[in-house]
C-alpha cells in the first residue's frame, strides 16, 4: 500500500486550513436583490389621486341601493363617463329580470395577450335618503359614506390603474373589460349571466371589493342563502277565548331559537335569524308568522344539510294546529380555498414586494361576485380594491393612504397577466 494515497493527520489538518482559507478569501455571495418598483407607475398613480377623491365623492353622493333604478343609472353613468375619457368603448346592458338599474360595461383593447375583467359593483345596501342623512364626510384619509368602502371605491381604484396603464402606454395585454354590477348586494340576480359570460371569455378575473386591512386579499368566501319559514296557525280572540287560536307567532319564536343548532362551527357554517314577525293585532292570536334567516357557508353540501334540517324542523311543529312550509333560496355559490388561488397569488405576491410589503391572506363569511365568476372555472382573485372598513353599517369608509399602493399593485397585475396570462 502506497503511503501517499491517505495523508497523515497533521497534513489532513493543513489542508483543511488551506480550504477554510480559500472560501473565506473568495467574494460573498449575493443575496437575491428585492424586486424593484416602477417608479414611473408609481408616479402616475399617485397623480390620480385628487381626480379620484372628486370621484368617490360624487359617486357617494348618489343614493343607489339595490333595485333604485334611477340611482343605479346614475352612478353608471358617472363612471362610464370617466372611463370613457380613458378610451374605454363604454355601454350599458339591461338587468335580467327583476333586475333594475343598467349594468355598465368599459372595453379598453390593446396589442397583447392576456384578457383581463375587473368586476366592481355600483348598488349599496342603503335606502335612498341615507346619504342626506349620513352626510359624507373626510376624516384624515379616510372617505365616509354609504357605499364608500363597499364598494363604490372599487370603480375610483378601476378608473385610476386604468389612467396609469394609459399615461404609462402600455398596451400588452389583449383586452381589459371593466364590469359595474347593479345588483351585488341581492345576488347579482340582474347580472349573473352577464358576468358569467364575460368570466369564460377572460384569463383573470380580478374581483375589486374592498381590500382587508393590512396588505390582505381574500382566497375564500362563503357562499350564502336564505332560509324561510312560514307559519300558519288559527285566529281568535286574544281575551275572550284565546285557547281556540292556535299561535303561529309562539311557534315562529321557538323554531328560530331552534335554528340556531343548525350552525356548525367546526365548517364555520353559521344561521342567523335576521328576520321574525307574527301577526298584525294586538287583540287577536296570530294566525300567520315567518322567520327569515341568514345561512352561510363554505361548501354546498353543507348548504343541504341546512336545507334538509330546517325542512325536517318544519316537518314536526310543537303546537298542534300549526303548520309549516320550508325553503331555502341560494344566492352566491361558495367560493373555496383552492391550489388555484394559491398559484395565481404566488405570481402575485413579488408585486406587493415591489413596494416593500407583504401580501398576506384570509378566508371571510361575506359572499361576493369573485364566486359567481369562478363557478365557470375562470381564474379568479378577489379584493383587489382600496382598503376600507365599515361595510353595510353607517360607518362605511374607504381609506386613501393606500389608493396608491392598491392602485399600483392592480396595475402591476394586469400588467403580469396581460403579457403573459399562462406561463
Amino acid at each position: 500500500m502506497s503511503h501517499h494515497l491517505i495523508p497523515s493527520m497533521p497534513a489532513r489538518a493543513a489542508l483543511a486550513l488551506v480550504a477554510l482559507v480559500a472560501v473565506a478569501a473568495s467574494p460573498p455571495t449575493r443575496a437575491a436583490a428585492a424586486p424593484r418598483a416602477d417608479t414611473r407607475l408609481q408616479a402616475a398613480v399617485a397623480a390620480c389621486d385628487p381626480q379620484a377623491r372628486t370621484l368617490i365623492e360624487r359617486a357617494v353622493a348618489i343614493d343607489s341601493g339595490t333595485g333604485d333604478a334611477e340611482g343605479l343609472d346614475a352612478v353608471g353613468k358617472l363612471v362610464g363617463d370617466a372611463l370613457a375619457v380613458l378610451g374605454a368603448e363604454v355601454h350599458a346592458v339591461a338587468p335580467t329580470p327583476p333586475g333594475q338599474g343598467h349594468n355598465v360595461v368599459a372595453t379598453v383593447r390593446g396589442q397583447g395577450k392576456g384578457r383581463i375583467l375587473l368586476v366592481t359593483h355600483i348598488d349599496t345596501v342603503f335606502t335612498k335618503g341615507t346619504v342626506a342623512r349620513l352626510k359624507p364626510h373626510w376624516e384624515g384619509s379616510r372617505y365616509f359614506g354609504p357605499g364608500a368602502g363597499d364598494d363604490k371605491s372599487g370603480s375610483v381604484i378601476a378608473w385610476c390603474a386604468l389612467r396609469a396603464l394609459r399615461q404609462l402606454g402600455f398596451r400588452d395585454f389583449a383586452r381589459i373589460d371593466v364590469l359595474l354590477n347593479a345588483s351585488e348586494e341581492t345576488g347579482s340576480h340582474g347580472s349573473r349571466e352577464l358576468m358569467q359570460a364575460m368570466a369564460r371569455e377572460s384569463d383573470l378575473v380580478l374581483n375589486l371589493e374592498r381590500g382587508v386591512p393590512t396588505d390582505q386579499v381574500i382566497v375564500a368566501r362563503k357562499g350564502s342563502a336564505v332560509l324561510t319559514l312560514e307559519f300558519k296557525g288559527r285566529a281568535a280572540h286574544s281575551g275572550l277565548e284565546p285557547e281556540h287560536g292556535r299561535n303561529a307567532a309562539l311557534e315562529a319564536a321557538r323554531v328560530a331559537l331552534a335554528l340556531g343548532g343548525l350552525a356548525d362551527p367546526v365548517k364555520r357554517t353559521s344561521v342567523v335569524v335576521d328576520q321574525l314577525h307574527g301577526g298584525d293585532k294586538i287583540n287577536v292570536v296570530p294566525e300567520s308568522a315567518f322567520v327569515k334567516a341568514d345561512v352561510r357557508a363554505f361548501s354546498k353540501e353543507e348548504f343541504d344539510r341546512v336545507e334538509q334540517a330546517a325542512a325536517e324542523l318544519a316537518r314536526h311543529p310543537g303546537i298542534d294546529g300549526v303548520t309549516i312550509t320550508s325553503s331555502m333560496e341560494r344566492n352566491f355559490p361558495a367560493w373555496p380555498h383552492t391550489a388555484t388561488t394559491d398559484a395565481l397569488l404566488a405570481r402575485v405576491r413579488p408585486l406587493f414586494a415591489e413596494l416593500g410589503r407583504t401580501l398576506t391572506t384570509t378566508e371571510v363569511g361575506s359572499s361576493a361576485d369573485v364566486a359567481i365568476a369562478a363557478e365557470t372555472g375562470a381564474r379568479a382573485l378577489d379584493a383587489f380594491g382600496i382598503e376600507g372598513g365599515g361595510a353595510h353599517g353607517d360607518g362605511d369608509y374607504v381609506d386613501f393612504d393606500t389608493l396608491a399602493p392598491r392602485a399600483y399593485i392592480l396595475a402591476r397585475t394586469i400588467m403580469e397577466f396581460g403579457r403573459n396570462p399562462h406561463p
